[in-house]
């Protein structure tokens, strides 16, 4: 067993690997304008990304529950048409992060409320879908409900122990308060990413903060 006080790593994927607003924030405006939506402050867009987003088209933008399926499913229609690995921009020195714990040999999975295929698309992009042991995603084509973070995050957990990975020891890394508390739910302690779209304080209930991928790497790999 590598050096690492970890077992696993789990990751959240918007705000943590990935920077996707070059491609959410577009899509998003248009999608609101369909339905008469004023497009929102650009201080306040970066509380669309993390959340699921049919959660956010209830409580950010006011859309009914019927209203907000309709409007994930455009959304998605847009996505698909652009290709989801479009406009997204990886974060500096997050792959190099996630190449090392792979050669280390600790296993990785993804705990994202992103649509699962989206996921698997980005990381494919990027050459990094073969560091990790399980992809979990929210279930793409699930309309009306919304996948949490502690659903995805139990996903992952079992994906990772049907492929015979040691989860007694691991951690989630990621971005916003959801993070924090989704995998709270699974006994399982947070790294705060301090450069992803969180404000600060969502990250007070976190086992650990790092400021950037250097700091990461070494909290990760002692």
């Amino acid at each position: 067993m590598p050096d690492s006080p970890f077992s696993c790593v789990l990751w959240d994927v918007d705000g943590t690997i990935a920077d996707a607003t070059p491609g959410i924030f577009p899509r998003l405006m248009e999608v609101l304008a369909s339905f008469g939506q004023p497009a929102p402050d650009p201080a306040s867009l970066s509380r669309w990304v993390g959340p699921p987003m049919y959660e956010s088209f209830q409580s950010l933008a006011g859309l009914s529950a019927t209203q907000a399926e309709d409007a994930l499913v455009r959304y998605r229609t847009l996505a698909a048409r652009d290709g989801y690995a479009a406009s997204v921009d990886i974060y500096p020195g997050v792959p190099d992060v996630i190449r090392a714990v792979a050669a280390a040999g600790i296993p990785q999975a993804t705990a994202s409320t992103k649509p699962e295929n989206q996921v698997r698309a980005i990381l494919e992009h990027n050459d990094l879908l073969g560091l990790f042991a399980a992809v979990s995603g929210a279930r793409s084509g699930t309309i009306g409900r919304s996948d949490s973070k502690s659903d995805v995050v139990g996903w992952a957990m079992e994906r990772l122990r049907a492929a015979g990975v040691d989860t007694s020891k691991p951690v989630l890394v990621g971005d916003r308060y959801h993070d924090v508390d989704g995998a709270a739910e699974h006994g399982i302690p947070v790294i705060f990413a301090e450069w992803g779209f969180g404000d600060p304080s969502e990250g007070d209930a976190a086992a650990f903060r790092v400021e950037d991928a250097d700091a990461l790497r070494t909290l990760l790999l002692p």
